[in-house]
């Protein structure tokens, strides 16, 4: 088994008097793709949420051992902290696809490069890469209203990978898809994180998704309730642009 790019223990969350997270231990390794399912209030997307440094837990720890970088544990941190962990090492796709309308897409995709001070150029010009990995290219210049469901889903991809960031998080990525579309857009993440040997976190209520992950982890009231077995992944799908390592 690969080395651990994230570790979790004893995490707990409490929003008043309901327990959402009691005392969840996960460790996520580098290049595997785990699925978090659950019924609604199980615990699932705040467990995403901790684990993504969006929110502190109440108690735990939950450490972050990114390639090439020293260890950095996330709780605790201040609110600017952890903004700036979500912004260079952890990459995000969600549901609805959160990209900037006035944007065009290689706008979108070169954001967190942008944010982070890289010129304009370069930028631009490495986010076209992965949208061109993703089966977008010659849509560089379309804004998200001229896109599909499921092209603008690759962008949101293509803006979490841009980076190089060690894990993606995806909060139901292909919720509001259709099923052939679905198929497409989770090859297509698959095959942009952990295809690359990066690590995806992935809450989904889809067992057809989860099924193209590594394993499951089942949250059940705030606890993990057993995980699951670990399936084949298909190998279809994008590859990394020129210049991104593997």
């Amino acid at each position: 088994m690969n080395a651990p790019v994230l570790s979790a223990t004893g995490l707990l969350k409490r929003y008043g008097d309901l327990l959402a997270l009691a005392g969840v231990d996960v460790t996520i390794s580098a290049g595997e793709s785990v699925a978090v399912m659950g019924a609604s209030g199980s615990g699932k997307t705040t467990l995403l949420h901790c684990l993504a440094a969006i929110i502190p837990p109440d108690a735990g720890s939950v450490r972050l051992n990114a390639p090439n970088a020293a260890p950095v544990e996330l709780v605790g941190m201040t609110e600017n902290q952890r903004s700036a962990v979500r912004r260079t090492q952890l990459g995000f796709v969600f549901q609805e696809h959160l990209l900037l309308p006035e944007l065009t897409a290689v706008e979108n995709a070169a954001l967190p490069l942008l944010l982070q001070g890289m010129p304009r150029t370069p930028a631009e010009a490495r986010a076209a890469g992965w949208l061109a990995a993703l089966g977008l290219s010659g849509m560089e210049q379309r804004r998200i209203g001229q896109l599909s469901g499921g092209q603008a889903q690759r962008v949101a991809i293509a803006r979490a990978q841009v980076t190089g960031a060690p894990i993606v998080f995806a909060d139901e990525p292909t919720g509001a898809l259709d099923s052939r579309t679905s198929d497409e857009v989770m090859s297509a993440l698959l095959h942009a994180t952990t295809g690359q040997g990066r690590s995806l976190v992935v809450v989904t209520h889809d067992p057809g998704v989860a099924a193209r992950c590594d394993r499951t982890l089942q949250m059940v009231d705030g606890r993990i309730a057993a995980p699951g077995a670990v399936t084949g992944v298909s190998t279809i799908g994008a590859t990394a642009p020129a210049g991104e390592s593997r």
